[in-house]
């Protein structure tokens, strides 16, 4: 049975595939190859299986392409948004300290314009009381003098008749006019006690106004710290996120940037308290801790710069080799493969150590960058930049190459912190889940 199922096979294959003698001649004899129809069967087979394989390589060669390609542009475009928001942030951060600080200056004069009119009150209060201390003495004396009046009067009345009346009434005259001079003196002193009693009064609803206006003023303040407060929270916990993916001690590293920093746009000065001895008020308080998130967002900003969280290859470009163990060997690095010449860009600010040739790398540059890390470029075809040089984020600094131990064209990107490789793309990724 088996033998007349390979009998119709060999029947099949030979009317597809007859058998063929492919004949050698040379210059003193001739020979031939005998293809059987099974050879040829094998022939056409192995030619399908090789067409459709280099179709399927070029489909999935073509898909990493455009998806890497994808992968940068938005990378890319998320870093604008990140760069975009900072700048948002840092102009409103600058408008609200700049209204906090007008309405303090407003509530520092209102407060002092309060504090003189309730001095200038309690004087006027004073005078007022002495006004009417003398007021009450001057009635006394008024009092007393329309008193020796009417017995004057009297005593004139019973001595009219007498000798000397003449004289009497002359003293009477005089007594009439001190006691007319008493009652203008009582009427002036009265008059300028209501006027008193009027700028008192304004005084009084002058102070009630300005604090009115000090309680609005602490409200829009109120209102402005909680706006600040809250975008400042949800700006600052991304970037916190960001450094803590990447395994780095944020506290660490601010405060190597801040010991480190010179320039503008740094570390920023807090509201200074009274030296007095007085606890400061909520509001110092308030502005003070703003003032702290915002300084540890820019502290952020400049670190930022100084980590390796970019992308080395701007152009298109596929991943091809990851960090890890590869054919027994440790691979310290990722590989990015593209075209021969593609720009090469630095991933961080940083000062070049390195750029020459080195065994197994090939052309290699290596750029020293704060917090003890360090990345290196190698297999280039060309180096753009000397050692000593002064590089920034996005920076070119070589060409993408086939040089040294590399077997196509591609970049060997490696990270290390304290010398120590880790795996580039935890900078990377923690970079794109933060923008």
């Amino acid at each position: 049975m088996q033998t007349a199922r390979q009998n119709v096979v060999t029947r099949t294959l030979g009317r597809t595939f007859p058998e063929r003698r492919l004949f050698l001649r040379s210059d003193t004899e001739t020979r031939f190859v005998r293809l059987t129809p099974g050879t040829q069967a094998v022939a056409v087979v192995g030619s399908a299986l090789v067409v459709g394989w280099t179709i399927l390589a070029s489909a999935v060669v073509l898909m990493d392409t455009v998806g890497s390609g994808h992968v940068r542009d938005q990378a890319a475009r998320e870093q604008n948004l990140y760069e975009e928001r900072l700048n948002a942030m840092s102009e409103d951060r600058n408008l609200a300290l700049s209204e906090v600080k007008e309405a303090q200056d407003r509530f520092s004069a209102a407060l002092a314009r309060v504090s003189d009119m309730q001095s200038a009150l309690l004087a006027s209060e004073t005078r007022r009381e002495e006004l009417e201390r003398g007021m009450d003495i001057a009635q006394a004396n008024l009092r007393r003098a329309i008193g020796a009046r009417d017995e004057a009067r009297a005593v004139a009345a019973e001595l009219s008749d007498e000798n000397g009346a003449e004289a009497d009434l002359a003293r009477m005259g005089e007594m009439q006019a001190t006691i007319d001079v008493l009652a203008e003196a009582l009427d002036a002193t009265a008059g300028q006690r209501d006027d008193f009693a009027s700028e008192a009064e304004e005084a009084e609803d002058f102070a009630e106004e300005q604090i009115l206006n000090a309680r609005l003023a602490a409200d829009r303040n109120d209102r402005i710290f909680d706006q600040l407060e809250e975008a400042l929270t949800v700006s600052v916990k991304p970037l916190d996120e960001m450094f803590d993916s990447a395994g780095l001690d944020t506290d660490r590293l601010l405060d190597s940037v801040r010991r480190g920093y010179s320039g503008q746009g740094g570390p920023m000065t807090p509201i200074t308290f009274s030296t007095k001895g007085v606890a400061p008020d909520s509001t110092s308080l308030r502005a003070n801790g703003i003032i702290d998130k915002l300084d540890r967002m820019n502290l952020y900003r400049i670190a930022a710069q100084k980590t390796p969280f970019a992308l080395p290859i701007k152009d298109s470009f596929r991943y091809t080799s990851g960090f890890g163990p590869r054919w027994g060997r440790m691979h310290e690095g990722t590989d990015f493969a593209g075209p021969h010449g593609t720009p090469i860009h630095a991933t961080a600010d940083g000062v070049i150590t390195y750029a020459g040739r080195m065994s197994g790398y090939g052309n290699i540059v290596k750029i020293r960058h704060e917090f003890g890390i360090e990345t290196r470029y190698a297999h280039m075809s060309k180096i753009r930049v000397n050692v000593g040089q002064r590089v920034s984020r996005g920076d070119r600094i070589g060409d993408m190459g086939n040089t040294g131990r590399s077997t196509g064209t591609h970049l060997h990107y490696e990270v290390r912190v304290d010398g120590q490789a880790v795996n580039p793309m935890t900078y990377i990724k923690a970079a794109e889940s933060a923008y």
